[in-house]
C-alpha cells in the first residue's frame, strides 16, 4: 500500500512530464509497479494512483450500479481521462495534453500527497481553493473528529 503526504513544487517540463518527489517514489508500493493512472480530479486538479491503488479505485467503480445515469457519467467522466504513465529513469511521468489544459498547468506545478494518490494542481488554483473554503483547519477538525 502507497502512503503519500507533504506538497511540492516543481515545473512541468514541455513534454507534459514531471518530476515526481524522491520522497514520494519511495513511498509507492512495489506492487504499482512504478506506474501511475493518470486521471481527472476533483476540485479542477489532477488525480495520480499509482496502480495498485487505481485497482482498488477501478474495482469500487465496477461495484456502482450503472442502472443510474448520474453513475455512469461519472464512470465515464472518470476513465476517459485516465491514462497510465510509468517512471522513466529520471523519475518522471507524462500528464497528457488534455489534463493539463483541463486544470489549466502553466510551467509550475504543486504535487501534494493525499495518503492514496498525489494530486497535482496548478498553484495559483490551490491557493484560491484554499481561500476560498470558508472553514479553518480547526473547524473541520471538529467536524470529522479522527
Amino acid at each position: 500500500m502507497s502512503s503519500f503526504k507533504g506538497q511540492f513544487r516543481y515545473t512541468i517540463d514541455s513534454k507534459g512530464r514531471i518530476n515526481i518527489p524522491a520522497k514520494f517514489r519511495k513511498a509507492i508500493s512495489p506492487e504499482a509497479n512504478e506506474t501511475f493512472v493518470i486521471t481527472r480530479g476533483m476540485e479542477n486538479c489532477i488525480y495520480a494512483f499509482p496502480l495498485d491503488e487505481w485497482n482498488k479505485t477501478e474495482e469500487k467503480l465496477r461495484q456502482l450500479s450503472t442502472n443510474r445515469k448520474d453513475i455512469r457519467l461519472f464512470i465515464r467522466m472518470t476513465t476517459s481521462y485516465a491514462s497510465e504513465s510509468q517512471f522513466d529513469k529520471q523519475g518522471r511521468i507524462a500528464i497528457p495534453q488534455y489534463l493539463i489544459d483541463l486544470v489549466k498547468i502553466k510551467k509550475e506545478i504543486m504535487i501534494i500527497g493525499t495518503l492514496d494518490k498525489l494530486e497535482i494542481w496548478n498553484p495559483e488554483l490551490y491557493e484560491e481553493y484554499l481561500k476560498s473554503n470558508d472553514q479553518s483547519y480547526e473547524n473541520l477538525a471538529e467536524k470529522i473528529e479522527l
